[in-house]
């Protein structure tokens, strides 16, 4: 036995000393080899010992050839080193995947065995109200038994709940409505008051400043139309105008976001998810069914609208604030109705009410998409393109201001100050001449806003020319741009001359500078 353990351990030695001397010597090898590779000292003797034999071309071509030798060897140890990192990433993405689907599969036993405890605690249940689990299983399938004809003096445990409430948010508007108590409003201020004492507010408890043609502007629009855009290059006070309305009539805005990724209207009202059977509120939602319970002024912006398509998630409520009758502005949310719905929502629909403005902030830029004319002809459109120039005001309050009085300013505003028949005239007349010159016309909608917006205008301290110059700059001229501006510069100026002849020299000045742009433009 010693014999053979003495044998075996000579081999054993032998072996492996030969195995480790020759993985030595590859070692040994490689680290010369390296040494040799960079020896440096070496190469710069040998390069001395010649020097005396160099010619210039020589020297020239020598350093030539030890540069390109260490770019030779820097490539290599450069892509040596991009390999490993990206034999380190690749590991690290499998060993990630490995991670991930091990967490899946923990969350999938995780479900299994909350299903599990699911069964057993609705089992519980419904053996303390004397079923057995099949039998409740029976009775919450069985259709076939119409309500009616059940046994009315079967025990009420029996029955299957009623469903949660699916709109928690709504329905918390309503219990906060069910004591309201309508706030004392602010009576008697003119339209012209409310712009000067709105831009003095600005000015004393935001540090915005706007100038008076701004503030009209924004108040009358909202006489022609529920949707005002605010364009213009960055920096203007576009979203703090909206903001600081709501902040001045005590109700504070609701601003929505846009995103790129909007492609439907349920990204503003929200949608009804069909596994949890709760509908996801949004922010938006609960502003319009709050405002059909009070008489405030409710501003919702629309920050960045035209950062996706407005024609695709806000296209039905373009539609809807056009119908004349506004009993007709409705939105389905839900194709039916819950027992437990809120209390304003009738068979699934939304009355959409009068009081909400919706505001929306452009920029014209790469990453914005361009807003069609079916956008701008249903909103009122204000360019804000200069900053607001610093003035002084007096200390001016917040005012709590009802919708209802402003429209019944509104309304008064149109039997004081009604488009006047000479004006109607010269629009008239106006309108045959770019109809025949250029072939653009504008329609009725675009009469009604006119006749709405220039009253308004002039009762909040505006002219009536003013207010003609700018619907026809926003509204009709605009259209010039989908023309061949190249082949009608000289219709353009006759179309100028026209206007002096009809509103007098200059009087439609933002229109004749309009114009003269887009001249200079070819």
């Amino acid at each position: 036995m010693h014999d053979f353990l003495y044998g075996f351990l000579t081999w054993f030695k032998a072996f492996f000393d030969n195995m480790l001397g020759g993985v030595l010597m590859v070692v040994k090898g490689i680290v010369l080899g390296i040494i040799k590779i960079f020896n440096l000292p070496y190469y710069f003797k040998i390069w001395a010992d010649e020097a005396p034999n160099f010619g210039v071309f020589d020297w020239i071509f020598s350093i030539l050839a030890f540069l390109l030798v260490l770019a030779v060897w820097a490539g290599v140890i450069f892509l040596a080193v991009l390999a490993v990192r990206k034999y380190i990433r690749f590991r690290r993405g499998i060993v990630g995947n490995e991670d991930l689907l091990e967490e899946i599969a923990d969350l999938h036993r995780d479900v299994l065995r909350l299903t599990s405890e699911k069964e057993r605690i609705m089992q519980l249940k419904v053996s303390q109200a004397g079923l057995s689990y099949d039998q409740f299983k029976e009775l919450m399938e069985s259709t076939e038994e119409p309500a009616e004809e059940q046994d009315s003096e079967q025990p009420q445990a029996n029955l299957p709940a009623a469903p949660a409430a699916r709109f928690t948010r709504l329905a918390a508007v309503d219990e906060k409505y069910i004591y309201y108590t309508p706030p004392v409003y602010e009576r008697g201020m003119t339209l012209r008051d409310i712009c000067e004492d709105m831009r003095n507010f600005a000015c004393t408890n935001n540090g915005l400043y706007y100038d008076e043609r701004t503030i009209r502007l924004m108040l009358s629009g909202f006489a022609c139309t529920k949707l005002v855009i605010l364009q213009g290059i960055s920096g203007t006070g576009k979203t703090s105008l909206p903001y600081m309305m709501g902040k001045y009539f005590q109700n504070d805005a609701t601003i929505a976001s846009v995103q790129p990724s909007w492609r439907d209207r349920n990204e503003l009202f929200g949608y009804f998810n069909e596994f949890t059977k709760k509908f996801n509120e949004t922010d938006v939602l609960r502003r319009i069914y709050e405002a059909g319970y009070n008489d405030e002024i409710n501003l919702v912006i629309l920050d960045e609208m035209n950062i996706s398509r407005v024609e695709y998630y806000f296209a039905e409520m373009l539609s809807v604030l056009e119908m004349p009758n506004p009993d007709e502005w409705r939105i389905e949310l839900v194709p039916s109705s819950w027992e437990n719905d809120p209390a304003h929502l009738r068979d699934g629909f939304l009355q959409i009410p009068q009081n909400v403005w919706y505001i929306g902030t452009i920029n014209n830029d790469d990453s914005t998409f361009s807003v069609s004319d079916k956008v701008y002809d249903r909103a009122f459109v204000i360019n804000l393109d200069s900053k607001g120039i610093p003035f002084e005001a007096p200390k001016t309050p917040a005012k709590k201001i009802a919708y209802s009085e402003v429209e019944r300013l509104y309304e008064q505003a149109k039997l004081d100050f009604p488009v006047s028949r000479e004006a109607l005239d010269k629009i008239e007349k106006l309108d045959l001449y770019v109809i025949q010159h250029f072939r653009i016309a504008f329609g009725n909608r675009i009469m009604k806003q006119l006749k709405d917006f220039v009253p308004v205008y002039i009762a909040c301290g505006g002219t009536e020319t003013e207010a003609i110059d700018y619907i026809f700059v926003t509204k009709v001229f605009r259209k010039f741009e989908s023309l061949n501006l190249s082949l009608i510069r000289g219709e353009i100026r006759g179309l100028i001359a026209m206007m002096d002849s009809l509103f007098g020299p200059g009087a439609m000045a933002e229109s004749i500078e309009y114009l003269q742009r887009l001249q200079k433009m070819y």
